[in-house]
């Protein structure tokens, strides 16, 4: 069975920051971000000698790896289309990721205090992850937009919530909107990528 993302982030791996080049600036509100890998000074001119002028691109550092971020995209589907683009004509990796229009006051319930590890990697297909702030009692609230277990997992030696792990890309990228529109800061990615600790959060 064949992914439209199969292998689009295949190529991530942890690498140290260099030197001299800054943070990835976060996409502005509702929109759709694309952060092409590309560690190499060839890499970064192959890419930006495949797009049209008219697409920004600054190259900056994000979980450790030197990316090129490509901003503007109001839809998911156009930075879906370039991400495909820049992965059959370039062969680099990407990610798309966005910020929520208008973030919801959000209240929970703490979550219990008891929790075990169980540290595997996730198959293929595509995980959903939630930026939580240091703030593990979301779940709940992701729990019930997503209508489904909320796990813990690790990307980029991060630590995230996991909305929805699927081999469905509809399926992922409706997640993403949902969790979009009710104001969290969400992520697809490669689920190959993704450690997960605990399938299911407890409340």
């Amino acid at each position: 069975m064949s992914f439209a993302f199969a292998g689009l982030i295949g190529g991530i791996s942890s690498v140290y920051a260099q030197q001299g080049i800054p943070n990835c600036q976060p996409p502005n509100a509702g929109e759709y971000l694309l952060l092409v890998v590309s560690p190499t000074a060839e890499n970064q001119k192959q890419l930006r000698s495949a797009l049209p002028p008219q697409l920004k691109t600054v190259t900056c550092q994000y979980l450790n790896e030197t990316v090129t971020r490509i901003g503007g995209f109001n839809q998911i589907d156009d930075a879906n289309r370039w991400a495909r683009y820049v992965s059959n004509i370039v062969g680099l990796s990407a990610i798309i990721t966005t910020r929520p229009t208008a973030p919801d006051v959000v209240q929970a319930q703490p979550l219990q205090q008891t929790v075990t590890y169980n540290p595997q990697a996730l198959g293929e297909g595509y995980a959903v992850l939630v930026d939580y702030y240091n703030r593990p009692e979301l779940a709940s609230s992701i729990q019930q937009v997503v209508g489904g277990n909320v796990g813990f997992a690790s990307y980029g030696q991060r630590p995230y919530l996991l909305a929805v792990y699927t081999t469905n890309q509809s399926e992922a990228y409706n997640a993403l909107q949902k969790l979009n529109d009710r104001g969290f800061v969400a992520s697809i990615v490669n689920s190959r990528k993704v450690i997960l600790l605990r399938s299911a959060v407890g409340f």
